[in-house]
């Protein structure tokens, strides 16, 4: 066993593999049921089973800007688009997804007012993306898109799914002027801090990882430098 593995099992005996897509899950079935119709934004190529939900709704959409989106076998349509233009009619959708989407938008204003547009009154919209007041956005900013792709390689991912970032509607502040210039509504907001996966990757980096999700989640006042922000939104009957 090395320190990494003697680490994990003395702090974290518990931990769930990828976390952070299984706590998001969970949220998701909490809104949806055998009549909903989906709409996963940015569904990509289908690579996080996490992500799967045909047979828990009605219909399962997706639009990314990525071709591989039309062979994304977790949905019943995947259309090539940009998040901006949802080539989908007004009030097509019960429920919305974006799973870590919103950190790449140029332009996130425009893509809530096409949420709100192809939303069903009441739909909701669900999204998980990384907190910008962390310091993993912080570094991801600092930094070029070549070292991002690096970071990705260590930790198991293809350099194609590795895409620029913007952190334009990454915090609560964001998301709540961004919201208001939709139409949309707040319903919650989460910050949630969990195993540092990205120092995982020596056990000097994983310490210095683990006193800081320690400390963020142990002092209240701290909360806002937690790396998960996880927002539920919806559409008011009347928009």
């Amino acid at each position: 066993m090395n320190l990494i593995q003697a680490l994990d099992r003395r702090f974290y005996p518990d931990h769930q593999k990828n976390w952070d897509d299984q706590l998001f899950r969970e949220r998701i079935l909490q809104l949806i049921g055998p009549d909903t119709h989906l709409l996963d934004l940015g569904a990509g190529a289908g690579i996080i089973e996490a992500m799967n939900f045909r047979g828990f709704a009605r219909r399962v959409c997706g639009v990314d800007l990525d071709p591989r989106v039309a062979n994304n076998p977790f949905l019943d349509e995947g259309l090539v688009s940009d998040a901006g233009e949802i080539p989908y009619p007004d009030n097509s959708f019960d429920v919305v997804i974006a799973d870590n989407v919103m950190e790449h938008l140029d332009r996130p204003e425009l893509v809530f007012r096409e949420i709100a547009r192809v939303l069903r009154p009441g739909g909701k919209l669900l999204f998980k993306t990384p907190n910008r007041n962390h310091y993993m956005p912080l570094i991801a900013r600092l930094t070029p898109h070549s070292f991002h792709q690096w970071v990705n390689r260590l930790r198991g991912r293809h350099e194609t799914d590795t895409f620029p970032t913007r952190y334009l509607c990454n915090s609560p502040s964001q998301v709540r002027r961004i919201t208001a210039m939709s139409g949309l509504h707040i319903d919650s907001l989460e910050l949630i801090e969990g195993r540092p996966e990205y120092l995982r990757i020596t056990a000097p980096t994983y310490l210095v990882g683990l006193a800081y999700e320690r400390l963020v989640n142990a002092i209240p006042s701290l909360a806002r430098f937690r790396i998960l922000l996880v927002a539920t939104l919806s559409k008011p009957n009347s928009l």
